[in-house]
């Protein structure tokens, strides 16, 4: 069973960095249409930062020039690296493939990140 698992997450102040990572198990993301999405408490889920199958990239304008989206072909996997974060970036944060079909249909349990002020 194809499976996708984030990491990263945590507790960290206004203006601090994190680096989220999304794994899929047992196999790599390379050449995969990934997506990061959030959903802060009480709202509803949003987009974040996407990855073609060919690395093109688009970003949400909440964090064009903080985050970045990548690939680690190292671990075989798909990163979002957030700079400056702010308190109105705490959220859940979700990773999301373009698995069978050209939606995100296939998305890993969320991983928390909280920015204190």
């Amino acid at each position: 069973q194809v499976q996708l698992v984030e990491s990263g997450g945590g507790l960290v102040q206004a203006g601090d960095s994190l680096r989220l990572s999304c794994e899929r198990s047992g196999s790599t993301l390379n050449n995969i249409a990934t997506a990061w999405f959030r959903q802060p408490p009480g709202k509803p889920r949003e987009f974040v930062a996407a990855i073609t199958w060919s690395d093109s990239i688009r970003y949400a304008d909440s964090v064009k020039g903080r985050f970045s989206i990548f690939r680690d072909n190292a671990k075989k996997s798909v990163s979002l690296q957030m700079n400056s974060l702010k308190p109105e970036d705490t959220a859940v944060y979700y990773c999301a493939i373009q698995w069978r079909s050209n939606e995100y249909d296939l998305w890993g349990a969320g991983t928390q990140v909280t920015v204190s002020s």
